[in-house]
Parts: structure tokens; C-alpha cells; sequence
């Protein structure tokens, strides 16, 4: 899908248009200088055979520049089926949605070939390790890189105290409440650096409150991290709040339908779905996702935002 970039944004550079695209006007599509982080060209992807095959994605196109001492949180929204998920698997480089049946990924002008460490995943399942310690789970990562105990101990303890889990190091998952153990899971990725974050779903299982506790962990992290994040998610409340850019997906077959451009969010999630402009913001993605609406340009509400 072609992006058409706002005027004087640097990061909104327009992937080659699919077939039956709306292409943005002649004076947006403007080369960026900046180098390119992630692209997908023309990506198709179909599980199984003949008759039988499903088209998972069709024709997505997209490119995210390399945004120095910045970094961009990306927000992946659409129905269920629409292929969100798969979009972000194929970025880590995880089979069976890795590599796509047409097209082309790449990450850092190159192909991806298979996951790397350049790539950190976070999901909903957590994926901690039942016997180990929060500390050890953090650490885990660094223990295979072959990083000596007492540095990596330290590095952990220094996570553990940025995600709200001081105190906690000696403590097994099973101990932990369901937001407890994400924050586990998103230090041990980030404790390695990664220069592209992906989560898929992190803060699903989250009752609500603590779910606007872990976004705004996220920003906070991420500000000082200065990664590029893809988050799937099915909440148009956390896309809008968390997405420096929101890719609005359609299903039947999977396609990117548009990419929406956001401000960064300059206030707490809490105080933010307060305010009348954020709701009308809300809606207006939400009805655009449930009617599979055609690419509609920016959200009514964003001028009282900026």
C-alpha cells in the first residue's frame, strides 16, 4: 500500500503502489534521504496448496526509514484474518508465515534469510521459563551471548528496576501477576537491544487499567530506547495513542488499505482517553475498520491533537 506522506514529515516515504491503489499525488511521493529500516515489496503469503490455499496477505507494500536517535512506533490494526500477525512474524523471520510465497522482506536493505538479534519479539504468552527467576529470565538472553555472570546480574537488576520490578529479581512467573510477567518479557527482549521491536498482542490479556499502565511503560521505554516498534493490536484506543503511524489492514484477502500518521502522545493514556478529540478519533478508526472503508486520509479529530 502507497502511503501518502504529510507534507514536511521526513518519515513518510510512499512504498511502490499495489494494483488497484490509490496513488498519493506526484509532489507527496518524494524520495527521503534517510536510510530504509524495513520494506515489503508487493509481499503475498498463502498457507497450503492448489484449491486449498489460503491468501493470509496480498500485495502489501510499505517502507519505515531508519529514524536516528528518534525511532518509530508502528501500530498494525484490522479485523481478525486480516493478517496483522503474520506481517509481524514475517519481519522476525519465523516460518510457517516466513518466507512469503511472493515478494520480498527486507530489514536494513537486505533480505531476511531467518530471525536475528537485530529483532526482538514480545507476544501475549510471555514466553518466560517457569523455573528460572525474574532475574535469570531477564538475563537469559545475555547468558547465550556468553556475557559473564556478575555483568549480566547487573544489566538485569538495572531492567528489573526500569519495567517496576525492583524487589522482585528472586521471584518465579508463577509468582507474578499477568502484567507483572510482561514487564518480565519486555526487559528480557529489550535488555538485548534489539533495533526493531515486534509485539504481537502484548497487553491483550491485561485488565484495562493496567493495560494503560503497560503503554505507557512502553513509551517511556521506548523514548529512551530509540527503536523501531511494530505492535499488532485489536484496540483502536492503544493504536492511536501508541502509533507514531497506524497501518490500517483489510481481510479477504489480507491487504494494508492505508497509513495513518500521528502525533507522538504528550500526556498519560489515562488522561488522554479523556479528552473529546481522542474519542472522536477513536470512532472514526473504528468505523472505518468495521466497514473495510477504502483509504479515507487522515482522522477527523488530528487538528485538535497537533
Amino acid at each position: 500500500m502507497s502511503e501518502a506522506p504529510q507534507p514536511g514529515n521526513p518519515k513518510a516515504t510512499a512504498a511502490p503502489a499495489a494494483p488497484n491503489e490509490a496513488k498519493p499525488p506526484v509532489s507527496a511521493r518524494v524520495a527521503s534521504s534517510l536510510p530504509e529500516l524495513v520494506r515489503f515489496e508487493k509481499v503475498t503469503k498463502s498457507f497450503g496448496e492448489g484449491p486449498e490455499a489460503r491468501v493470509a496477505i496480498q500485495d502489501v507494500s510499505f517502507i519505515i526509514e531508519d529514524l536516528p536517535n528518534v525511532g518509530e512506533l508502528i501500530a498494525i490494526v484490522g479485523p481478525s484474518g486480516c493478517g496483522k500477525s503474520t506481517v509481524l512474524r514475517m519481519l522476525a523471520g519465523l516460518r510457517p508465515h516466513f518466507p512469503p510465497t511472493s515478494g520480498e522482506v527486507k530489514v536494513f536493505g537486505k533480505p531476511i534469510t531467518h530471525p536475528g538479534a537485530d529483532r526482538g519479539m514480545v507476544d501475549q504468552k510471555y514466553s518466560l521459563m517457569p523455573h528460572l527467576t525474574v532475574r535469570d529470565n531477564i538475563a537469559f538472553g545475555l547468558m547465550l551471548r556468553g556475557i559473564p555472570l556478575k555483568e549480566r546480574c547487573g544489566r538485569a537488576a538495572e531492567w528489573a528496576k526500569k519495567v517496576g520490578l525492583e524487589g522482585c529479581e528472586d521471584k518465579y512467573p508463577s509468582e507474578l501477576s499477568g502484567g507483572m510477567q510482561q514487564r518480565v518479557s519486555i526487559a528480557a527482549t529489550l535488555i538485548l537491544e534489539p533495533k526493531i521491536l515486534l509485539m504481537d498482542e502484548p497487553f491483550g490479556a491485561l485488565d484495562p487499567k493496567i493495560r494503560m499502565q503497560m503503554q505507557e511503560l512502553l513509551v517511556q521505554l521506548w523514548k529512551e530506547q530509540q527503536s523501531t516498534v511494530f505492535i499488532v493490536t485489536h484496540s483502536v484506543e492503544e493504536a492511536i495513542y501508541l502509533g507514531d503511524r497506524v497501518l490500517r489492514m483489510g481481510a479477504k484477502p489480507g491487504r494494508l488499505v492505508e497509513i495513518l500518521q500521528l502525533p507522538r502522545p504528550d500526556m498519560s493514556p489515562e488522561m488522554m482517553r479523556k479528552k473529546p478529540w481522542f474519542n472522536e478519533l477513536s470512532q472514526e478508526l473504528l468505523r472505518r475498520l468495521e466497514t473495510d472503508a477504502p483509504a479515507l486520509g487522515e482522522l477527523s479529530g488530528i487538528d485538535r491533537w497537533r
